[in-house]
């Protein structure tokens, strides 16, 4: 699905493009394609998740406390 933003009457493109690169980084569009960017190994996929679940725990423990 194509993402797509109208431009408002009297608006600068500088500002549309803006909105445009505030929407695709809501969703997630351009992380992805940086993810995709390389090839990247199932063992180094599952190693990297596990670093962030790690550090997520972290700051849960440091601030539920």
């Amino acid at each position: 699905m194509p993402i797509e933003i109208k431009i408002r009457k009297n608006e600068p493109v500088d500002r549309a493009i803006r909105r445009l690169k505030k929407k695709l980084d809501r969703e997630g569009v351009i992380k992805d394609v940086r993810a995709k960017r390389y090839y990247e190994k199932p063992c180094e996929e599952r190693r990297r998740k596990e670093k962030v679940a790690a550090f997520n725990a972290m700051l849960r423990a440091r601030y539920n406390s």
